[in-house]
């Protein structure tokens, strides 16, 4: 399943090559996850995620950058492509535990590790980056981006969650956010919890939550979508103007529920 593109030697080089010229110039989404330890459940956003994004017709690569995520492939230091395994028709993952910071320059910034994966995987559309606050930082400082923050129902996970853009905040300047709860629909606290991180983001930070939504842990996989998942992702997907497709039906490749099983 190794490579987005089941080629090798001077084949793989060449359509590698044709790729990246007839994808040059297509621009490339990025939606940016930050990780939260204290989130038993993560694995599951990160799959339900990558799930609704290809069924809105997106190609997504995730990749898998967090402290607690897979260690990449030996390879994947030296030729990132090496690393990229194929999921699906519109899927493409990437175990990238420590990648960002082999990227960081003298400046501190990690943005060319960014453009090392527009690179290696030319066909992806969105970028799917899942790693600690302090990387995703370093990656995407004073971006036009809305991070994506991760909490549960359980007072350490806001808490991290909210250490996540305190840091964003102060050291890339990102002060609009997005929320995913790993919750039960039937928790009586998650509308609770959102409006109180949302209090907090504001009178502390100067920052915004713009919008949250529920990921059921205890869903189908076959059915990952909630509504509200859904609108947050086209919402993310139509900033600075840019539309989003109508929706898409499942993919013949279907999505393999192994993401989650990863961490």
């Amino acid at each position: 399943m190794r490579d987005f593109y089941a080629t090798s030697g001077s084949m793989h080089l060449d359509q590698a090559d044709g790729l990246r010229r007839l994808f040059a110039g297509a621009r490339l989404r990025t939606l940016a996850l930050a990780a939260n330890p204290h989130v038993a459940f993560g694995g599951v956003v990160l799959d339900r995620l990558a799930e609704t994004l290809a069924r809105l017709g997106r190609h997504v690569l995730v990749v898998d950058a967090a402290t607690g995520s897979p260690e990449p492939h030996e390879l994947a230091r030296l030729d990132l492509t090496a690393g990229i395994e194929r999921i699906g028709q519109q899927l493409a993952y990437l175990p990238a535990r420590g990648l960002p910071r082999s990227h960081v320059d003298t400046r501190g910034s990690a943005a060319g590790f960014v453009d090392a994966l527009q690179a290696a995987c030319p066909a992806a559309d969105l970028l799917l980056v899942h790693a600690d606050a302090a990387d995703l930082a370093r990656m995407f400082a004073r971006r036009p981006l809305r991070p994506v923050l991760v909490g549960a129902d359980h007072p350490e996970s806001i808490k991290h969650a909210y250490a996540s853009a305190k840091l964003l905040a102060l050291r890339g300047g990102l002060l609009t956010f997005d929320l995913l709860l790993a919750a039960s629909p039937q928790s009586p606290r998650v509308d609770a919890i959102a409006a109180s991180l949302a209090q907090c983001a504001d009178s502390f930070l100067g920052a915004v939550l713009q919008d949250w939504a529920l990921v059921d842990p205890a869903a189908s996989a076959s059915d990952p979508g909630s509504d509200s998942l859904v609108d947050l992702l086209r919402a993310q997907l139509a900033e600075e103007g840019t539309g989003v497709p109508p929706a898409a039906p499942p993919s013949r490749c279907a999505v393999r529920p192994a993401l989650a099983g990863r961490h």
